[in-house]
């Protein structure tokens, strides 16, 4: 089936950064969320982004209307009825997620795919509020979307050949480079690995063995990294990635996925990363 429309549920960062992409890469895209100023939020920041690629002379204004032109706004997701792949990208709380499911399953066509960005939870759990788990399938993306180049494609217990191979090529039309998870586990690959090395981080600080900023320096230049863990766990949030390590330590029953105390007292401090002006480092000076 070729996929021509995309819909796209959540308009925060990642849902806003996939539908951006997704318009970029031809596909009309309609974006949903539960308020309507959440989706005209995250159609701002595309025009403000696209805005500066047009001063660059990276894309042409007329090139940035079209974008936007196909972009069709809404906090109804009755408006899902049409489209051909559905990509869900909301809060990371399980039982929203297969509510949101339940009600996809519902409105949209029964051919179509139903795909879920999460970026660690039971792709097989979501699955189980619908009536296709044959069709429904991880597809992870990377913050900033439009910018990263990796999609997991993520496998549940049900999720059939055909649903990967369909998630992979549209993937691939988006300009991205796909791994595919063959088993349904907490965190997936990234996630499982990043969270590892973040632990590993906090520990290595709270037991004096090198200050914050040395770890960040010897990731970033011994590693060849971007950025050190306590610098990532800023950009990605702090209480995401307190969620991500909860729920493996509640999957996995294992001591070395608990949330170091250090992490949890930043928390409780208010300090959530750069969308709070404060994480591990302040950037609101």
């Amino acid at each position: 089936m070729e996929v021509k429309k995309i819909g796209i549920l959540g308009a925060g960062a990642m849902g806003g950064g996939i539908a951006h992409l997704a318009a970029q890469s031809g596909f009309a895209v309609v974006l949903c969320d539960v308020k309507i100023d959440f989706v005209e939020k995250a159609v701002a920041k595309m025009e403000k982004l696209m805005a500066k690629s047009v001063e660059k002379g990276k894309m042409t204004a007329e090139q940035a209307k079209e974008v936007i032109g196909r972009i069709t706004k809404t906090e109804n997701m009755e408006d899902f009825k049409d489209v051909d792949f559905i990509i869900e990208a909301i809060i990371e709380d399980l039982k929203i997620k297969k509510e949101a499911f339940a009600k996809l399953d519902e409105i949209t066509r029964d051919d179509i795919i139903l795909g879920t960005n999460t970026s660690s939870m039971s792709i097989t759990e979501i699955a189980a509020a619908t009536k296709r788990p044959d069709k429904v399938v991880g597809m992870h993306f990377f913050n900033p979307a439009q910018v990263m180049k990796l999609v997991e494609v993520i496998r549940g217990y049900y999720t059939s050949d055909e649903t990967i191979a369909a998630t992979e090529a549209l993937s691939k039309q988006m300009g991205k480079t796909t791994v595919e998870v063959k088993k349904d586990s907490p965190g997936f690959v990234v996630n499982r690995i990043m969270m590892a090395s973040a632990i590993e981080a906090i520990k290595l600080v709270e037991e004096g063995v090198a200050s914050m900023e040395d770890v960040d320096q010897a990731v970033k230049l011994g590693l060849n990294n971007p950025m050190g863990p306590f610098e990532l766990m800023d950009f990605t949030g702090v209480d995401i990635n307190i969620f991500v390590a909860d729920y493996f330590y509640n999957e996995f029953k294992d001591v070395r996925w608990n949330p170091p105390l250090a992490i949890k007292q930043l928390a409780k401090a208010g300090r959530l990363g750069r969308k709070t002006g404060a994480g591990w480092y302040r950037y609101d000076k």
